[in-house]
């Protein structure tokens, strides 16, 4: 597995892995849960806010980063970091790994070396988030074994 940085010809592989990753949750698990209302308020555009996310992830001048997996000729998977000099504080944004590729060890590799980028710019400490659904179970149980500490946090919906 090679792990490298992002380069503008990875935008639309790195936008369409987004979009079939996430997919599932957005209409299999959120949708159903919370109704079409809510589910229209707060997502109902979601592959659109990908377009516009995955764009915005490497911005260097800005402190953020994209390292993307390859095995052979195809991306893998990648992870989206940032991170803010003045507090030390890194924060995974996105982590997505191909169907694929998942359990094969991409998604450790990838955070352990974006952990290590995070460190080379000065960060002490590094915040990721997801889901506390079951979807979300794989990546909470990849972010416990890096030695993560998990804090509940729960966000209620409801249509008015």
């Amino acid at each position: 597995m090679l792990i490298r940085s992002f380069v503008p010809h990875d935008l639309a592989q790195l936008t369409e892995l987004t979009i079939t990753t996430f997919g599932p949750f957005y209409e299999d698990h959120f949708r159903p849960l919370v109704g079409d209302v809510i589910f229209s308020n707060q997502h109902g555009d979601w592959r659109g806010d990908y377009r516009t996310l995955v764009g915005q992830l490497h911005e260097p001048a800005r402190h953020r980063y994209v390292e993307v997996a390859e095995i052979g000729p195809a991306i893998a998977g990648y992870l989206g970091w940032s991170v803010n000099p003045d507090r030390r504080n890194g924060t995974v944004t996105i982590l997505a790994v191909s169907a694929g590729h998942r359990r094969h060890g991409v998604g450790t590799a990838l955070c352990e070396h974006a952990f290590n980028r995070m460190r080379d710019h000065g960060a002490e400490v590094v915040e990721i988030g997801t889901g506390g659904d079951p979807f979300h179970a794989p990546a909470r149980r990849l972010y416990e074994r890096l030695g993560c500490t998990p804090f509940p946090t729960t966000f209620y919906y409801r249509q008015l």
